[in-house]
């Protein structure tokens, strides 16, 4: 249970519900995209749901992700306590209001909800990543069956586009033997088209000092906002590494952009302050109404 703090990004929903009705009004029948986001585009200017590259790796993925893990743990999150109905409806939403990029891990339980999003929900229309806990000790020859299966199909016919190993802690965790017999099997995967890309969400700046140089990794997941809350350390320290994955060419994904609810009063500064680094790819945010969707699309329009 240390560990439950670190893992999953989301918001204080009373704290965010507060002052948010006056930002989604006037949101077109998409639920997120008002009109004049939409006449931005139109005009070439950047908006949270455009699908843009994904470092390296061949992606396209929209600025804006869903993620699925508030105060995610043992197989179940914030998310996933809404139940079906509400759950699902909630991804049907993002998806409606142009977000493309979902986010799970098995720690949070959320593969067979957003199995029953796809069913109404194009696979090939969204990008969808994915963690391993390799804590559990599951062999690493059944976890991408199993994952697949959670989504509604086989090992024969579907894939995963992003997975990650979840919650790196340590210095040079890409050359442990721990690691060895996951990555081995991701590559593998990989090698079969059964991933697109492979990487690692971290937990501690030596990790993901690591991960910013492992030739292995396509894609970073890191904790980034304008306070250094709940992240790896200080700005100062994180957005160096950040940049410097990016420079060799990995994607790099923002997490704890609102500080798991403690930054919820200065969202559109910490929005600012992430795509003014000129290094995230994309965000994602744990969202458990569509309102909270709304509002951030709204604020993430404004600020790029």
């Amino acid at each position: 249970m240390a560990d439950r703090k670190h893992c999953c990004s989301g918001l204080n929903r009373r704290e965010f519900l507060t002052g948010t009705a006056g930002a989604t009004l006037g949101l077109s029948s998409l639920g997120g995209i008002s009109s004049a986001m939409a006449a931005e585009a139109g005009a070439g200017k950047r908006t949270p749901t455009d699908l843009v590259p994904l470092g390296k790796t061949g992606i396209q993925i929209s600025r804006a992700g869903i993620g699925t893990g508030t105060r995610g743990y043992h197989r179940q999150s914030n998310q996933t306590k809404l139940g079906f109905e509400k759950f699902v409806g909630l991804l049907r939403h993002a998806f409606d209001s142009g977000v493309r990029f979902f986010d799970l891990a098995d720690l949070y339980g959320s593969h067979v909800y957003v199995r029953e999003a796809l069913r109404f929900i194009p696979r090939d229309k969204v990008t969808i990543l994915t963690k391993i806990w390799w804590r559990w000790g599951e062999s690493p020859k059944t976890v991408i069956e199993r994952f697949l299966n959670e989504l509604g199909d086989k090992l024969d016919t579907g894939y995963l586009d992003i997975v990650l190993l979840h919650c790196m802690t340590d210095d040079g965790w890409d050359k442990s033997d721990q690691m060895k017999p996951y990555m081995d099997m991701l590559s593998e995967m990989k090698a079969k088209k059964k991933v697109r890309a492979v990487g690692a969400s971290c937990h501690k700046l030596e990790a993901l000092q690591t991960a910013a140089n492992s030739d292995w990794v396509d894609v970073v997941l890191a904790r980034i906002n304008p306070k250094g809350v709940k992240m790896d350390g200080p700005p100062e320290k994180v957005i160096p590494v950040l940049k410097q994955a990016k420079a060799n060419g990995k994607g790099v994904l923002g997490m704890k952009i609102y500080g798991e609810g403690q930054l919820v009063d200065m969202r559109e500064e910490s929005l600012r302050f992430v795509w003014g680094l000129g290094c995230v790819d994309a965000i994602t945010v744990g969202y458990e109404k569509p309102e909270h969707i709304d509002n951030t699309l709204e604020l993430m329009g404004k600020v790029l």
